[in-house]
């Protein structure tokens, strides 16, 4: 069976889009891969955090994936931090990694040009090693991302193969698995960014705990056009089209059939539509994840993934350092 890795990032609160473009499908990709899903804690302190704050959505986060439908029986689900060999290896794919190659990387370029580079942590420059070292940790053959990340995924591939030419051809080339459909949930406030939870606008996103009464708000708050007809035209109706995508995953009908359903229909019937079917998918999650987070099933289940995580990791982390010749080899007695 090939391994699947993925890992999500506490900070902040999770988004309906993260949802639909990527969390939705671990669950079927469990029944397929051996697999691992990650909270990636050490990734968040690239920027401050609330040390609180941060605790409490590291904990909030891993409840989430198992509300969803993660099933500790068949997948590994465990807090980065908590297994060393993550910081370990992503040390020494940092002396194999450029440091042309790592500021080519799309989101530090964005991020240290609107602050400088004088303003901005040496960890931004420099994760995507760690990233790398996330992955290959644990002989991963597909990795599913959304869009934005195919870059880092690309540099993976790349130290992957430069350290098994340079030391011992140790590690497996991971693919990179991109979503066809719903990969990006676009912003309700603007349509042509990316649905994200570091949005300053909280009418942009859906949280995956907003209650009913925000989801029908944001929704009905959602830019549209003003053209007044639903169809799909992700260039010319960016709005209405996010909507209908959402619409779509949600209920699981096509976009097509969404279309023909709200022929001659106005904003507002469509609106109430779109907000039901995605309060319909979130409040079975909720209510699993109140069940969880505070309970001691949450904190066993993250131990034993822990242990099991770290356990695999080390294997391929003594392998890495012996190729590098970190270390001493011990007669045997």
């Amino acid at each position: 069976m090939k391994t699947i890795f993925s890992g999500i990032q506490p900070s902040g609160t999770v988004t309906l889009g993260n949802y639909l473009g990527a969390m939705k499908h671990f669950v079927e990709l469990q029944e397929e891969y051996n697999s691992y899903f990650c909270v990636v804690d050490a990734h968040s302190i690239t920027v401050p955090q609330d040390r609180l704050e941060l605790r409490k959505n590291i904990k909030s986060l891993a409840a989430l994936y198992l509300a969803i439908g993660i099933d500790p029986k068949k997948s590994t689900l465990f807090i980065q931090s908590e297994v060393p060999a993550h910081t370990q290896l992503g040390w020494m794919l940092q002396c194999v990694s450029y440091i042309g190659e790592l500021e080519r990387m799309t989101q530090f370029k964005d991020k240290s040009a609107a602050g400088g580079k004088e303003g901005v942590s040496s960890a931004l420059l420099t994760y995507p090693p760690l990233m790398a070292a996330d992955i290959l940790l644990y002989n991963t053959d597909v990795v599913p991302v959304g869009e934005d990340q195919k870059q880092h995924l690309e540099l993976t591939r790349t130290l992957a193969q430069r350290f098994n030419n340079k030391y011992n051809d140790i590690f497996t080339v991971p693919e990179v698995r991109i979503a066809k459909v719903g990969a990006r949930i676009m912003s309700l406030q603007d349509p042509t960014k990316k649905m994200s939870k570091s949005d300053e606008n909280q009418k942009a996103f859906i949280s995956m705990l907003d209650d009913e009464k925000k989801i029908l708000k944001k929704v009905k708050s959602a830019v549209t056009d003003s053209e007044g007809v639903v169809r799909y035209d992700k260039e010319n109706k960016p709005g209405v089209s996010n909507l209908l995508t959402i619409y779509s995953l949600c209920s699981g009908r096509s976009i097509e059939e969404l279309e023909q359903e709200f022929e001659g229909k106005g904003y507002g019937d469509f609106k109430q539509a779109v907000a039901e079917a995605v309060i319909s998918v979130l409040k079975p999650i909720q209510e699993r994840y109140h069940e969880l987070i505070d309970s001691e099933e949450l904190d066993d289940i993250l131990d034993e993934g822990a242990d099991k995580a770290s356990y695999e990791a080390q294997k391929m982390l003594r392998k890495a350092k012996k190729a590098m010749g970190l270390g001493r080899v011990k007669k045997k007695k």
